[in-house]
């Protein structure tokens, strides 16, 4: 049986209360903390639900599935964050679509959406994705050469660099992990230094989120607290719906 609209409501308000308990602990006020709901997997209906409980920032990893559900909730004030891997061929779509882009990581792709973005929209707004942890699994540009990314971005029209973002080793060990979260954090105090007007770290999710905000996330990507356990893989009608 489908969740009914009260799950997403409930966990909305879950996590809301989680991340304003975190803050206070940490010394920090809950405002300063942006929640941005991840809906990979799933449908437009339980994003429709998210939304009518207040929620309006959503990210989206696969772009397939997601120009499915930005057409299904045209009619909504919705702004749309990509966070997932980005491949060359995809990105006038995801320039076309989005609002934010959160895992920039190539000069070559910066140099896309910018190309790709249309003049009658507003810049599109970049995270640079930092690989934090060394996987050679994980997207994302070394710690050392974030500055050579961000002074590439900060000169392309139609673009604004807002911040970093990274995705931290899935591990037990909280240290291990706290390190990371702070190798982000380091790498946005660089820019900062450097001059760029930057705001956001863009880190912590369901399993995380304690610690990411202790050490300094202004964005949160939470999926399965708020809508439960993701279809897997990623429901082959949407994929079909939005074939070209």
């Amino acid at each position: 049986m489908e969740p009914n609209t009260s799950s997403v409501a409930a966990g909305l308000k879950k996590v809301r209360a989680h991340i304003t308990e975190i803050a206070g602990k940490a010394g920090r006020q809950a405002g300063e903390i942006t929640l941005l709901a991840a809906s990979k997997t799933n449908p437009a209906e339980r994003l429709r639900e998210a939304f009518v409980a207040g929620q309006t920032i959503f990210g989206e990893n696969y772009l397939q599935e997601a120009l499915v559900k930005i057409d299904a909730l045209k009619d909504l004030p919705i702004e749309w964050h990509f966070i997932g891997p980005i491949q060359s061929n995809k990105t006038r779509r995801i320039a076309e679509n989005f609002a934010w882009v959160h895992s920039v990581d190539r000069k070559k792709i910066a140099e896309r959406l910018s190309k790709d973005r249309p003049e009658a929209l507003p810049p599109l707004q970049i995270c640079l994705q930092v690989n934090v942890s060394g996987e050679d699994s994980k997207s994302g540009v070394a710690p050392e050469e974030v500055a050579d990314l961000a002074a590439h971005v900060a000169e392309l029209p139609r673009l604004r660099l807002r911040g970093v973002m990274a995705i931290p080793e899935l591990t037990k060990f909280t240290a291990l992990q706290r390190s990371q979260f702070r190798m982000l954090k380091e790498a946005y105090d660089r820019l900062k230094q450097s001059g760029y007007d930057v705001d956001t770290i863009s880190m912590g999710m369901s399993e995380d989120l304690e610690l990411a905000i202790q050490e300094g996330a202004t964005m949160v990507r939470v999926g399965t607290a708020i809508f439960g356990p993701r279809r897997y893989p990623i429901p082959e009608e949407l994929v079909r719906q939005a074939q070209p």
